[in-house]
């Protein structure tokens, strides 16, 4: 069931209560208060709030979403319930201090919101976990949910005897309460809300270790995962990163680590990397790898690892008042996990390159859909938070602190944060407190940035314009900064301008020239008078959030010297310079292919490698329009393979690539043999992961039935072995598979939430265009169920925003379904959550066509 809360209605329940203290008891015993036997034990659990709190008088409401109340008393006295509509209790109150308790039947979720019940195939052992970002902690304990109603919380908990059971705080030994079944008692915690409260519970594995802070302040930490995993927990390199975070944290933000204990959960069916629960952290398990990755794929860990001990500052110690600044809340966490992953590694440039590589690509695909957002998003109600819980949430808004940092000073910076932690620290904030605390440490007035990078939506782009005379020499230089007619927004930006040249076989940067860029020209005249090099480089240092253009002797350069470009954020510019001309038809396909084909060997970064192939197997199959760059792709990933280092990470993301690139007879039989053990690389390790893998293309290919699928499933006895089966079977060229795939995904609310992730991810594929065609209706169809609510509200939003955004068939999408499309779009005025990604749908459909009109002219460059 969803329930929308709006900002309105929790201004004026701030402005009326004030609230405590909650004491609450959670009962997974399967019994009702009294002790006898609850209906459905598997799917059902009690819970009771105790909540003290100040009021004026007048109406309000406390927030559950429950099967059944059970009771509720106000200050002693039992108040009717018959108002419940299943969401929320009215309540009537007085001047004065209050105690409101209330008892309730909760449901447990099977998609991942609220408190989270998971059986392992593997053993049949229970694990629950709860996610409660935005509201729904009310799905477990009655509350006043709202971030800005902070209180202290004490946490009882029933369950069985042997269960591990973790929570915001330390517990007390459990107590036994006789068949079969404990007790814990948690310690009280700080004043946190409602959204960080937590509770991971059942036959978890758990390993545990003291850390001493720099302080001398000795926490509790441990990690925690399913019995199924524990030989994939590499406890050591998650203790060194989670330890060494705390080092960086504590000395730059000024604070000791606010809480008293740091637990660290690995968890089941997981919709989101992690979260920021106080103290008490939970990471999806895919995490704790079972197979064969790359060191891009740990150093992605450590971040997130990083990113949410950072929020245990900026987010639980420091709160925001209402949603409008989580965009702040995760920006900050974002940018400061990689400034702890620079200074952790001691190389800022490779920390940086990771970022630039994996996020800020994803910010600018986002910010260039006709539903973008101002990062500092006008968040009206919980549903405007979900719409815009997003890339530009996220990367853009770090990127935007990164440039922020660069306006004041890194120093001025850091020293501003740690006046804004001592004077907030256990209270709420809106963005206007962070900057004053910025302006008083650096002097400037950050109004006018706030409201040209913060306020208004879009991405600017700058393009060197210059002239040369007959020595090759500047006798001008200007930077020329472009926005998009819907957002006309013209920046400040702080970049470096790199001038490189090709000198002993490197190409080398022999000047850099930091300026800041305003307005719609901006006169460079340091530059003037030297010789024209081989590369210019806009934005040299990544250090703005700004596409940027290469002139031709410059992309020419990199197209034949990239691997010679000797630093490793200058590759990254490049790379995403050329990916951003390629999408927005100003550099074709062919030689996007032969840029990545010809550097990526010989790149270090491997999150820059696997972002790059990936990028070009998006461009051949949605933007090319012949076969050439596809064929070059694979001929191309073959030699890679072969002259990669056996065993080497470089091998395994082209062995991998080259999977995922294959679409004839040839690949077929090449991806058959490695699953039968043929002809496989040297050092090449065909792990389970490896074979899912395999199994998916050669679905997608024709090339593995549903008896392959299946036996693959027996031998793989796991939650993730079923979730990749059903991702392999989705993936299936056959209009049975595709037939099965959509009735699961869009009748089926018995399917578990990740399971249904990867069904919707898995049901698109190219080559599949006839067979994909005939869903182009039926998703309108299913996009209006979902915009009417109905079932759709009991599934949660994270199943229909699977269903939106992944079944849509676009590969099939032509020019009469676009006009169908739009009439539709009028004619049904659906939802706000169904029109955006609809129309973000369609958006990449025009981009594709506008690509592929590019591509198919003689002279696309």
């Amino acid at each position: 069931m969803y329930a929308n809360i709006t900002r309105a209605e929790a201004q004026a329940r701030s402005a009326l209560i004030s609230t405590h203290h909650y004491h609450v008891t959670v009962d997974l015993t399967g019994r009702f208060p009294d002790g006898s036997p609850l209906p459905e034990p598997e799917s059902t659990f009690g819970a009771s709030s105790s909540i003290t709190f100040t009021s004026g008088a007048g109406q309000t409401h406390v927030d559950v979403i429950a099967e059944r109340l059970l009771g509720a008393r106000l200050d002693g006295e039992p108040i009717p319930t018959d108002g419940f509509d299943g969401t929320r209790l009215p309540i009537t109150l007085t001047e004065g201090d209050h105690r409101l308790e209330v008892t309730a039947i909760h449901r447990y979720s099977r998609s991942g919101e609220g408190l989270h019940r998971f059986v392992d195939p593997a053993d049949g052992k229970i694990y629950l976990y709860t996610q409660f970002e935005t509201a729904d902690a009310r799905r477990m304990y009655a509350n006043f949910e709202q971030p800005d109603l902070k209180a202290t919380f004490d946490f009882v908990i029933r369950a069985p005897q042997g269960w591990t059971v973790i929570s915001n705080t330390v517990a007390d030994s459990p107590a036994d309460i006789g068949d079969g079944f404990a007790q814990w008692t948690f310690a009280t915690t700080a004043p946190i809300s409602t959204y960080i409260t937590a509770l991971v519970a059942g036959e978890y594995h758990r390993v545990t270790r003291e850390h001493t802070t720099a302080a001398g302040t000795r926490v509790p930490m441990s990690l925690v995962a399913r019995q199924s995993l524990v030989d994939h927990l590499d406890a050591d390199r998650i203790w060194d990163t989670t330890t060494a975070g705390f080092d960086v944290f504590e000395k730059h933000f000024g604070q000791q680590y606010p809480f008293g204990s740091y637990d660290q959960a690995f968890v089941p069916e997981y919709n989101m990397g992690a979260m920021e629960n106080a103290g008490c952290v939970t990471f999806r398990d895919e995490y704790l790898f079972r197979s064969r990755v790359t060191e891009a794929a740990y150093e992605s860990r450590d971040n997130t690892i990083l990113h949410e001990l950072a929020h245990m500052w900026f987010g639980d110690l420091v709160t925001m008042k209402w949603w409008d600044d989580l965009w702040l809340n995760e920006s900050f966490a974002e940018w400061a996990s990689h400034f702890a992953q620079s200074q952790i590694m001691d190389d800022p440039d490779h920390a940086w390159a990771i970022f630039g590589s994996a996020r800020k690509t994803w910010a600018y695909r986002v910010d260039q859909l006709p539903t973008t957002h101002p990062i500092a998003a006008d968040m009206v109600d919980l549903a405007a938070v979900e719409l815009n819980f997003d890339g530009i949430t996220y990367a853009k808004g770090a990127s935007s602190l990164r440039q922020l940092v660069e306006y004041v000073g890194q120093d001025s910076f850091l020293a501003g944060l740690r006046d804004y932690f001592a004077e907030h620290k256990w209270g709420n904030t809106e963005l206007g407190d962070l900057l004053v605390a910025l302006e008083k440490v650096s002097g400037r007035d950050l109004g006018s940035w706030s409201a040209a990078w913060l306020e208004q939506p879009g991405v600017n782009t700058l393009r060197a314009e210059f002239a040369v005379d007959d020595q090759g020499n500047f006798t001008e230089f200007a930077v020329r900064q472009r926005a998009p007619e819907l957002w006309p927004t013209l920046r400040p930006h702080r970049i470096g301008i790199g001038l490189y040249r090709l000198t002993d076989g490197k190409l080398t940067r022999t000047q850099l020239i930091d300026t800041d860029v305003d307005g719609e020209r901006t006169e460079v005249p340091e530059l003037v008078g030297l010789s024209q090099p081989d590369l210019v480089l806009l934005n040299d240092g990544d250090r703005t959030y700004a596409k940027v253009r290469l002139d031709d002797r410059s992309l020419q350069t990199v197209i034949e010297h990239l691997p010679e470009l000797d630093s490793e954020l200058a590759r990254v510019v490049v790379m995403a310079a050329a990916w951003d001309m390629c999408r927005d038809a100003e550099f074709s396909v062919a030689g996007y292919v032969d840029l990545v084909v010809g550097s990526v060997g010989s790149e270090s970064d491997l999150t820059a490698v696997q972002r790059t192939l990936g990028q070009a197997l998006l461009a051949v199959r949605r933007y090319a329009t012949d076969p050439a760059p596809g064929n070059a792709l694979v001929a191309g990933l073959v030699g890679l393979l072969k002259d990669a280092a056996p065993g080497s990470d470089h091998q395994l993301v082209f062995a991998r690539s080259l999977a995922s690139a294959v679409s004839n007879a040839a690949g077929i039989d090449l991806l058959q043999g490695w699953l039968a053990g043929e002809e496989v690389p040297q050092g090449l390790t065909i792990d389970q992961d490896f074979r899912w893998h395999l199994i998916t293309q050669l679905s997608r290919l024709g090339g593995a039935d549903l008896a392959v699928i299946e036996n693959e499933a027996e031998t793989d006895n796991t939650i993730t072995g079923s979730e990749r089966a059903a991702a392999a079977r989705a993936a299936g060229n056959t209009a049975e598979a595709k037939e099965w795939a959509w009735q699961t995904a869009t009748a089926d609310p018995s399917v578990p939430n990740e399971t249904h992730r990867q069904i919707c991810t898995a049901f698109n594929q190219p080559g599949q265009t006839e067979l994909l065609a005939p869903y182009l209706g039926r998703y309108l169809d299913v996009a209006k169920e979902i915009s009417e609510g109905g079932s759709w509200n009991d599934r949660g939003s994270q199943a229909a925003q699977n269903v939106l955004e992944y079944l849509f068939p676009a590969a099939a999408a032509d020019d009469a379904f676009l006009g169908r499309a739009e009439a539709w779009l009028a004619e049904t005025s659906p939802s706000d959550t169904v029109r955006r990604v609809f129309t973000e749908q369609l958006d990449d459909v025009a981009r594709t066509q506008r690509c592929r009109e590019f591509n198919s002219t003689p002279t696309a460059g």
